[in-house]
């Protein structure tokens, strides 16, 4: 992220995480949340526990998330 900042340290307790579907959504699906103006949380509802994994937005662009789908601008 730019000027080193560790995306693990913004504090996500207040993120607003949408769910992206392709389907039905009966099993699951990828959650997103923007967290800072270049950062994002990517989860699994499947697994609410489990710790949202955290991308910059060109990071996001590398792997084919396209924060739209989600309803979210980029």
């Amino acid at each position: 992220m730019r000027n080193g900042t560790d995306l693990y340290a913004f504090d996500i307790g207040g993120a607003s995480f949408t769910k992206a579907c392709g389907g039905p959504c009966t099993e699951g699906c990828v959650t997103l949340a923007r967290i800072s103006e270049d950062a994002w949380a990517l989860g699994d509802s499947k697994r609410p526990d489990a710790q949202p994994l955290r991308f910059t937005t060109e990071e996001l662009d590398a792997a084919g998330i396209d924060p739209a789908r989600f309803g979210l601008g980029a």
